[in-house]
């Protein structure tokens, strides 16, 4: 009878979360010592079977919560048509995804790059191996995928930034405006190893896939994705760089995640 009840608890907690979809998860930091909110989306998850994963982040002022609801509303039905589980951190608002050396408890390099990836790995049924882990942003997120994946690139086989803020050298005013010098202090004082030139030299041997784009109405970001995209040609990296109508909101961004997201896919399998 006890081997029967035993089963049975087995086969009810795998069949509550096989069905889950949407799971709120607080993620321990030992670096940063606090837990950092975070939603996972998985599909339909079947006995014996490991899932491609993709770390989504988001841009500036954003948060898990939003990217489902406005920024990417379909990924739930992506989660299952893709059979890919996603991982959604919070940024911190304005964390732009670094190791601060001047905040101690924002060390989001490391934790996005290490600590959650070992505890997605140990706590879901994802594909360990690099070419099955990826990792996008979108504005700050964009920059912070760039970092964050090419510096962990035995870690993630494919990077993708949306209207990526991928050079604080241009930022002028926005450079306080949007606080990144409350994590990198003052620009004056930048160490050009938070720069995304500064990873360009790895890219090119990485052994990794790119993609970036960015709207042509996008005053903001789209001199600073031309300027990238061409140093990357000059250097021969291969890499995808698309430019299409929209500007610096959630309607571009919304549909360009969703492009990228398939080409995830494709390159997954």
């Amino acid at each position: 009878m006890n081997k029967l009840i035993n089963i049975a608890v087995v086969l009810t907690a795998f069949a509550q979360f096989s069905a889950q979809k949407i799971i709120h998860q607080e993620v321990f930091s030992p670096k940063m010592n606090k837990k950092i909110k975070t939603i996972i989306i998985t599909p339909n998850v079947q006995p014996n079977t490991t899932y491609p994963s993709v770390y989504i982040l988001h841009g500036f002022s954003g948060n898990p919560d939003r990217t489902v609801k406005e920024d990417i509303p379909d990924l739930v039905q992506k989660a299952q048509q893709y059979k890919t589980i996603y991982v959604l951190p919070d940024g911190n608002y304005s964390s732009w995804y670094v190791d601060s050396p001047i905040v101690k408890d924002s060390q989001y390099q490391t934790f996005i790059g290490k600590e959650l990836v070992d505890f997605i790995d140990k706590n879901y049924p994802v594909k360990a191996e690099k070419k099955f882990r990826g990792i996008l942003g979108w504005s700050m997120g964009g920059y912070g995928a760039t970092n964050i994946g090419v510096t962990y690139n035995k870690t993630f086989g494919i990077v993708g930034s949306s209207c990526g803020a991928l050079d604080f050298t241009v930022f002028g005013e926005g450079y306080n405006k949007y606080m990144v010098s409350k994590v990198l202090g003052p620009f004056e004082s930048l160490n050009t190893n938070f720069l995304t030139d500064s990873k360009i030299k790895l890219m090119a041997t990485a052994g990794q896939r790119y993609i970036f784009d960015c709207g042509t109405e996008d005053i903001q970001m789209i001199g600073q994705n031309r300027k990238f995209h061409a140093k990357l040609t000059e250097q021969k990296i291969q890499h995808l760089y698309t430019e299409s109508l929209g500007a610096h909101d959630t309607q571009y961004w919304s549909r360009s995640l969703s492009e990228q997201l398939t080409l995830f896919d494709k390159y997954f399998k």
